[in-house]
C-alpha cells in the first residue's frame, strides 16, 4: 500500500489514521451524537471501514485512468495553446475514440493510428476543445477544458470516460478485442457520438463496423420527439437539417461530400430504450463547433450545433 493513502490494511484489519477519525467525529457536535457513538462503537467502526475501503477503491480507479496527452491532428497539427486549467478535472469530459483505420486512411495515405494523424483525429483537437468551451458557456455543466483521447487497447481506461466521439467512422477497422471492449462499454452505460462522415461508401464501412459491435440491434432513424433532441433545447427541426462540412462550403459545394446530400440522424438503443450510439450521418456537427466564430460558416448551423452539444452532454449525464 502507498504510504500517503487515507487508510491501510494490516493483516485482516483496516487501520484508519487518527486525523481521519478526527474529521469524521468532529461533525458529531451534539451530546446526543456523542452518546450514540459511544454506545455503538462497533457499528461506527464498521461504517468507517466501509468508508476507508471506498477511498481505496476510488484511488485505485483513479490510477487506472490514462493521462491527458495530445496527438497529431488529421487536418492540421495540434498547435493549439493549452488552456491554463487543462489539468483540472470535470464532471464531463469530451472523449475522443482512437481507432485503427482501414484502407490505409491517414493524413498522408498511411500512418500509425496510435500516434494520431489518421481518420479518428478529424476535427481533433480543435473541435473537441471548442465543444468543451461552448458547454461551459451555454450550460452549468462542470466541463474539463481539454479532450481525452481514448485507446480501447489501454486496459480498462475507456470505462472512465462516459462520452466518446468518433469522427470519420466510416473508415474504422476495429480488432475483435476492440469490438468486444466497445460493446461492453456501451452496454454498461457508455455513449458514442458518430459524426463527420458522408456518402454511401462511408456508410457501408461504418455499418459494417457497427454490425460487428451490435449484430442483433437495429439502427433506426431517430424521430423528432426523441429525448436527445429535447434534453435541454427543443430541436425537433434538427432531424430535417444538415450541419454542413466547412471544406465543402469553402470549395463552393453544398456543405456535403460525395453523394451525402440528405442528412440522417440515427441511433442504436439498448433493451431499456437508452440511446447508446448517436449517428449524425451526412452531417458535420463538429465543424459547427470549431468554426462557430468564423463568419463564413452558416449562422443557423452554428446555433443548431451549439444547442445540440448541450443536449448531447445532458443526455449522456442523465441516461
Amino acid at each position: 500500500m502507498d504510504g500517503d493513502r487515507a487508510s491501510s490494511v494490516h493483516g485482516n484489519e483496516i487501520w484508519i489514521p487518527p486525523a481521519t477519525l478526527f474529521i469524521l467525529l468532529s461533525h458529531m457536535k451534539s451530546a446526543a451524537c456523542e452518546s450514540i457513538f459511544m454506545s455503538n462503537r462497533r457499528l461506527f467502526r464498521g461504517v468507517l471501514i466501509v468508508l476507508a475501503l471506498g477511498l481505496l477503491a476510488y484511488q485505485d480507479m483513479a490510477y487506472a485512468q490514462r493521462e491527458f496527452r495530445v496527438y497529431e491532428g488529421f487536418e492540421y497539427d495540434p498547435d493549439l495553446e493549452l488552456p491554463v486549467d487543462y489539468q483540472i478535472p470535470g464532471e464531463f469530459v469530451v472523449g475522443r475514440l482512437m481507432y485503427p483505420a482501414g484502407r490505409g486512411f491517414g493524413r498522408w495515405g498511411g500512418g500509425d493510428w496510435e500516434q494520431g494523424g489518421t481518420s479518428w483525429a478529424v476535427d481533433y483537437p480543435r473541435g473537441d476543445r471548442t465543444m468543451a468551451r461552448l458547454l461551459r458557456r451555454f450550460s452549468t455543466i462542470n466541463v474539463r477544458s481539454v479532450e481525452q483521447p481514448v485507446n480501447l487497447d489501454d486496459g480498462d481506461d475507456v470505462y472512465y470516460w462516459p462520452f466518446l466521439m468518433a469522427g470519420l467512422a466510416g473508415f474504422w477497422d476495429l480488432t475483435d478485442e476492440q469490438v468486444a471492449k466497445l460493446r461492453d462499454y456501451l452496454l454498461r452505460g457508455g455513449f458514442l457520438f458518430c459524426d463527420s462522415f458522408f456518402g454511401t461508401d462511408s456508410w457501408i464501412g461504418f455499418e459494417r463496423g457497427l454490425r460487428r459491435i451490435f449484430p442483433d440491434l437495429q439502427i433506426v432513424d431517430l424521430s423528432p420527439d426523441h429525448p436527445v433532441f429535447h434534453s435541454v433545447y427543443d430541436l425537433s427541426e434538427l432531424t430535417q437539417a444538415q450541419i454542413p462540412n466547412m471544406n465543402s462550403l469553402m470549395g463552393g459545394g453544398g456543405g456535403y461530400l460525395g453523394d451525402g446530400a440528405i442528412p440522417h440522424w440515427r441511433g442504436i438503443s439498448d433493451d431499456n430504450g437508452r440511446l447508446m450510439v448517436l449517428i449524425a450521418f451526412n452531417n458535420d456537427v463538429a465543424d459547427s463547433w470549431q468554426w462557430a466564430d468564423d463568419p463564413r460558416y452558416p449562422h443557423e448551423s452554428v446555433n443548431l450545433g451549439l444547442r445540440f452539444a448541450v443536449n448531447i452532454a445532458v443526455y449522456t449525464l442523465t441516461h
